[in-house]
Formats: structure tokens, sequence, C-alpha cells
């Protein structure tokens, strides 16, 4: 007896007739399933002719593949995107999504990206890709920045889950590692799953930094900010137009 993943088939029908193999139905997690909705919620604000900041990571793919059907069956024209990473741009490229870039379009429209911890007063913490800094760089050019996220995202207090991901220049980070621990942050450099380095599309690395709960993100913000060394921070603080979360319950947005 033969078991097939339907999910992995292109031709469901023809397998429902071959009656000596045995379908095996393969759902989704409801986490994906949540990033899913979310995510394809958003693509909803996109119009025809608009420059679209594309996100990066396990949310943000169901909207390229969104908008990539939409600008298919033609309910979506004219409409590019700006990648806010390598691995976007490739996935972008393979959907057949139309590219430019911000020297070439420095207004954007609408970005919608993913986020690894929300709070209560919008703020996030981004950065668990490693593509905070063209992320915020693409977000800070935008009309409009939409983020998706399921329901596991969603903090009254920012560190109450994540780290806040630091890109830092190689050179010096010893030095850069210890200012940050001097602002109360364990700090881990991130590595690969070979124990190498990770490096940002920049080639720096990501300092993942513990801080604990967060009531004053702003601060700490302000003060990563000040030093040498530190490239950008994954708090996005006041950026954020709209956030959708989807969970058991629904959507629900939250909007200033």
């Amino acid at each position: 007896m033969q078991e097939i993943d339907i999910a992995q088939s292109s031709s469901l029908s023809y397998f429902c007739r071959q009656t000596n193999l045995v379908i095996t139905l393969i759902k989704q997690p409801p986490m994906i399933e949540f990033k899913q909705q979310a995510a394809e919620k958003a693509v909803d604000y996109i119009q025809n002719n608009m420059i679209v900041g594309l996100g990066h990571g396990s949310t943000a793919i169901f909207a390229l593949r969104k908008i990539a059907r939409l600008l298919g069956d033609g309910t979506l024209q004219n409409v590019r995107g700006i990648p806010c990473s390598r691995q976007t741009e490739a996935e972008a490229r393979e959907l057949g999504i139309p590219l430019t870039t911000l020297d070439e379009s420095p207004a954007v429209d609408i970005t919608i990206d993913g986020a690894d911890e929300i709070d209560s007063k919008m703020n996030m913490i981004k950065g668990g890709g490693g593509a905070l800094l063209r992320e915020k760089i693409v977000a800070q050019a935008s009309k409009t920045c939409i983020y998706v996220a399921d329901e596991s995202k969603y903090s009254v207090f920012l560190g109450e889950k994540w780290a806040v991901p630091v890109e830092v220049l190689p050179f010096g980070a010893r030095a850069t590692c210890a200012f940050l621990e001097s602002l109360g942050a364990q700090v881990t450099i991130r590595q690969k799953a070979d124990g190498s380095n990770f490096l940002t599309d920049q080639n720096n690395l990501i300092a993942d930094c513990n801080f604990g709960v967060m009531h004053t993100p702003e601060a700490i913000a302000t003060a990563m900010k000040s030093r040498a060394g530190i490239v950008e921070h994954g708090l996005f603080i006041g950026i954020a137009s709209e956030i959708i979360i989807a969970g058991k319950d629904g959507i629900r947005t939250l909007q200033h």
C-alpha cells in the first residue's frame, strides 16, 4: 500500500481515481494557517500601480504567493515589489513578481512584513530571519506599513518572548557586545547549524540581545543607536501603520 501526501501532488483527481492508493490528508499546523490568513488579508490593501515592500520570512512568503496569484490572473496590474532581503528577492523572481529598487522607486506605497513579537502599543521586535536592516530601510521609505502575525506573537510588553536582534559590524564586535551587555542584555552571537557565525546580507553579525521584559523599549533603542559598531537594531518603534493578527477567534487588527 502506498501513501501520498496530496499537498505535494499536482493532480489530486488522478490519485483519487487510483483504487490501490491511500490518500493521506496533511493539515497545516494552526499557527501556519494563522500566518497565512493574516498575510493574505494584508494583500487586500494593495492596489494597481503600487510599489510594494516585500517582507522577509515565513509569514511574509504567504503574501508573496498571493500577490503572484493576483498578478497572474489580472486582478492586480502594474505592481512592482522591493524585496527586503536576497532570499525574498529570489522567491519573488521565482513567483514572477516584477521587481524594482529603492534607487529606482524611492517612495514605497505599502510594505507588508511579518513580526517576531508585538506589544500593546504596536511596537515590534523584528530580525528573527536576520533581515532587520533592509526591512527597516524599506519600512521607513513606505507610506503605509502593515505587519502580519499569528496570535502567538502578541505580548503586553516586548521581550516577554523574544530577544532583540542587533546587527553589528564584525570589526570590534566583542567591544560592541560588551556595550550591549552594559545596557542589561544577555548577548549571544547568532550562529548557523554548522557552528559558523550567521552573516546578514551585508556580511555583518547578529547579536541576539535578551533584555528581558522591556517597559521602555524606546530608551533601549535610543541607547543602541548611539553606539558606533551597531548597524541597526530590531526594535521597530512607531513604524507600524496597522498590524493584522490571526488566531483561533479570527482576524483582528491593531491601528493607531
